[in-house]
């Protein structure tokens, strides 16, 4: 990490070397807003991105992060949650909620802890990349180490084949609980 970096990626850094997270937060050549554009500035598959994105559901921000291969299916989480319904969050909630820019969500880092869903789509990666709080920062890590790091719920977040592990994915119930709805 260059003393360059935005100062939300150096916070990230720091909290996953706290962590115990090996992967280092690379500052990459310009913002990567989108999966695909992470992905290919990475060399990776789409689906070894972990997209960070916020949701609310009963009013409380929900994260998910999913396969960049994977759409979230808000009515399969809502029900997962056991609530009526998610809603995409707007920016500004966003920003409020992480402390961090869409594009740039890392899944640790925030004000506050935020219930967090982690999509079993990225157990299929041996090694996956999540932002680091800035557009143009990334890490590298794995399915379980994100699990660890957020206190997240695995969970089968949209159509489309099921990773490893899918089977042990817990109930709504189990799942709800974990989130905090």
């Amino acid at each position: 990490m260059t003393s360059a970096a935005h100062p939300r990626a150096v916070e990230v850094a720091r909290l996953l070397h706290e962590a115990g997270a090996p992967g280092e937060v690379r500052v990459l050549p310009a913002e990567v807003r989108t999966a695909a554009a992470a992905a290919a500035e990475l060399g990776v598959p789409v689906g070894a991105i972990a997209n960070s994105l916020v949701f609310v559901a009963v009013g409380q921000p929900v994260l998910v992060l999913t396969s960049g291969a994977h759409r979230v299916d808000e009515a399969k989480v809502a029900e997962l949650l056991g609530v009526p319904e998610v809603r995409r969050a707007p920016a500004e909630f966003v920003r409020e909620v992480t402390g961090q820019p869409i594009g740039g969500v890392a899944p640790v880092g925030h004000p506050e802890p935020i219930g967090t869903l982690v999509d079993v789509e990225l157990a299929r990666h041996e090694q996956v990349w999540a932002a680091a709080g800035h557009p143009a920062t990334v890490f590298p890590t794995t399915y379980e180490e994100l699990l660890r790091l957020t206190d997240g719920a695995p969970a089968e977040v949209g159509d489309g084949p099921a990773g490893p592990g899918a089977g042990d994915a817990p109930r709504p119930h189990d799942v709800a609980e974990a989130v905090g709805t």
